[in-house]
């Protein structure tokens, strides 16, 4: 057993739940959720017996974090297209056809710490993706590799602070621009679309070059909002016209840009990726 982290509780006023008090405790569980995750994993001992989340603290207890033994083996050395990164973030690549994250070895969160420079702020921990993109979807991904700035940087995507442009495809008759504010599980979802350029189609009637800007954050908002206005994203076998795939050319979703203002460096980050080469190839440019 590989013990990573010690913490010694101080005498608390009042009584406590493990699952509330180690959040920002431990570097490499840095976030509630995480914590949560590595209780149930039986990672968090409380003097040295594996700690339950609803159990109460009450003071000088020794807390331990312990290394996940699962994930050594999860490690790969796979090269990655690096945009950009510092002592706190990184902006990387992800190839259309590629998990984020997931149970197989063969994903970009276990390709990370093989690709990035070890951060030399203190809380530093292994790099993680601040959020997701469709295993069909290509574009640039945001990895926090501090504890504060996986915190600090989830907050700015709650805070719709971080601003994100797509390209896509799709298929059909569309607007010029527009708004569309359709709810995705009941819930408040609104994106930004703008046209581009239109080339006739035989098969589709016409493709449209489209740049779309997600201002929330919903579970295949982009897709299931192109669908939603009868233009879907090409090769989108989920939310698309039966029979409006080509073979081999997967789906039509580039996440071109990031454009934020860096929290700890106080500049403006941008940055940038141009389409695959099938999207121009498609469109005759």
């Amino acid at each position: 057993m590989n013990i990573l982290q010690h913490h010694k509780v101080p005498v608390l006023t009042e009584k406590i739940r493990l699952s509330d008090y180690a959040v920002g405790i431990f570097n490499q569980v840095p976030t509630k959720s995480g914590v949560k995750k590595a209780i149930k994993k039986g990672l968090i001992c409380v003097n040295g017996i594996r700690g339950v989340s609803g159990q109460f603290l009450l003071g000088n207890e020794e807390l331990t974090l312990i290394e996940d033994e699962s994930l050594q083996k999860k490690n790969i050395q796979m090269p990655l297209d690096i945009l950009y990164q510092d002592n706190f973030l990184a902006v990387i690549y992800k190839p259309a056809g590629m998990l984020v994250s997931g149970n197989k070895a063969k994903t970009i969160s276990n390709a990370l710490e093989f690709n990035l420079q070890v951060s030399s702020e203190k809380d530093a921990v292994k790099p993680q993706p601040i959020h997701r993109l469709d295993f069909a979807t290509s574009g640039l991904l945001l990895v926090g590799k501090t504890a504060r700035s996986l915190h600090v940087l989830g907050d700015l995507f709650k805070d719709r602070k971080i601003q994100k442009t797509y390209i896509a495809i799709t298929q059909g008759k569309m607007l010029t621009e527009g708004q569309i504010t359709s709810p995705i599980e009941d819930k408040e979802s609104v994106s930004m679309f703008k046209v581009l350029k239109t080339v006739p189609s035989e098969k589709y009637t016409c493709l449209n070059w489209v740049e779309l800007k997600p201002l929330t954050g919903r579970r295949h908002q982009l897709r299931i909002h192109c669908a939603y206005l009868g233009t879907p994203i090409l090769g989108d076998t989920l939310y698309g016209k039966e029979g409006a795939v080509l073979k081999g050319k997967g789906l039509f979703l580039h996440a071109q840009s990031l454009s934020f203002k860096h929290p700890f460096l106080d500049k403006k980050l941008e940055v940038f990726k141009e389409v695959p080469s099938k999207f121009k190839r498609l469109m005759e440019f």
